[in-house]
């Protein structure tokens, strides 16, 4: 069924089809027979799947990915699909625009999607708003950044405002210095700008009454002396863990032809060809870490197997995005039925 549904969507501009599915989505999670339709259709519970990662129980390993819901405005709807956690944001402190528009393309013959949205939201305050007004009790992750007015030298400030402002509402944090759509912002992940970073919210976590597992999300294009680094200081500040990967600029994993995506322009690309790509960084930072730190993996999941392969690499949990685009709501009772399974 979903795939006739996706072969008309398809054929309309990606990011007003996301709202206008996120919308008909709540709409029928308003009314208490289409809530009770989604959560019996969609949903999967089993025992194998409970997990308890850096302190926090989650009823499966299955995510929703930073990107999607970065308002938190779809958080009770979409947690009907059987999401085990969602991840909003990224929000800045200043609500912004993003870039210009077009600025999300999918390449169908690769299931692959190249965005350069540029962290478009409304801002942390409404993000906190839509969180205190929730119904559900989905775990939620709250992935924050900096609003691309704001220079790398200021850069601290605009994730502490996003740290306390999200605090008392989400679960863990995400620290985003791996978009490749906000001008400089990798920047951020070199050692020393990176440590400073760190240790400056963890220092305002620490502060807290119940400070909040904070993780790091990395890029999947740094090289492994990159990530050594970037292990060294997680470790060193005793950070909860790692999102392992981000987007790739790299756009030698594709079938596409070149023109199409010269057409296409900048971005970051996700779905299937970045799957061995993260795979291959998960590996590599559960070796170095002796499985001792916490990896949530996206990159590339569309099926059960898919994600049994991140698990089997290192990972605790995984994360799906551009595969709930292509795969449909179906998505995560799919890969839990498989995990359950095995």
């Amino acid at each position: 069924m979903y795939n006739l549904v996706k072969k008309v969507l398809f054929k309309y501009d990606p990011e007003d089809v996301h709202y206008k599915v996120m919308n008909w989505l709540t709409t029928a999670y308003k009314s208490g027979l289409g809530r009770r339709f989604l959560e019996s259709n969609y949903s999967y519970k089993h025992k194998s799947l409970e997990r308890e990662v850096f302190g926090i129980k989650f009823k499966n390993p299955v995510g929703l990915a930073a990107g999607f819901d970065k308002d938190a405005r779809f958080i009770d709807a979409l947690s009907c699909l059987g999401f085990g956690f969602i991840e909003i944001g990224t929000v800045t402190p200043k609500p912004q625009d993003g870039n210009e528009k077009p600025r999300l393309f999918r390449l169908a013959g690769d299931a692959a999607i190249i965005n350069r949205m540029g962290f478009n939201n409304l801002g942390v305050e409404a993000a906190a708003q839509q969180l205190k007004e929730r119904k559900s009790d989905v775990i939620i992750g709250g992935n924050i950044g900096k609003n691309k007015v704001t220079p790398n030298d200021k850069a601290l400030d605009d994730y502490a405002i996003c740290f306390k402002t999200l605090y008392p509402l989400v679960d863990y944090f995400v620290v985003n210095v791996s978009s490749p759509n906000t001008p400089n912002l990798r920047e951020l992940q070199e050692k020393e700008p990176l440590r400073n970073l760190l240790l400056h919210v963890q220092n305002l976590n620490l502060a807290t009454p119940k400070p909040k597992p904070i993780l790091l999300k990395i890029a999947p294009d740094l090289t492994f002396t990159q990530i050594d680094d970037v292990l060294d200081i997680l470790q060193e500040l005793d950070m909860a863990g790692i999102v392992a990967t981000n987007t790739t600029i790299d756009r030698n994993v594709v079938d596409a032809e070149p023109e199409i995506i010269d057409e296409i322009g900048p971005g970051g690309l996700s779905g299937k060809p970045l799957r061995e790509k993260s795979t291959e960084v998960i590996k590599y930072i559960a070796k170095k870490t002796n499985g001792k730190l916490p990896i949530i993996a996206v990159g590339g999941i569309f099926t059960g197997e898919d994600a049994k392969e991140k698990l089997d690499a290192g990972a605790s949990l995984v994360q799906v995005y551009t595969g709930f685009i292509y795969e449909g709501p179906t998505i995560v009772k799919n890969i839990c039925k498989t995990l359950a399974e095995t």
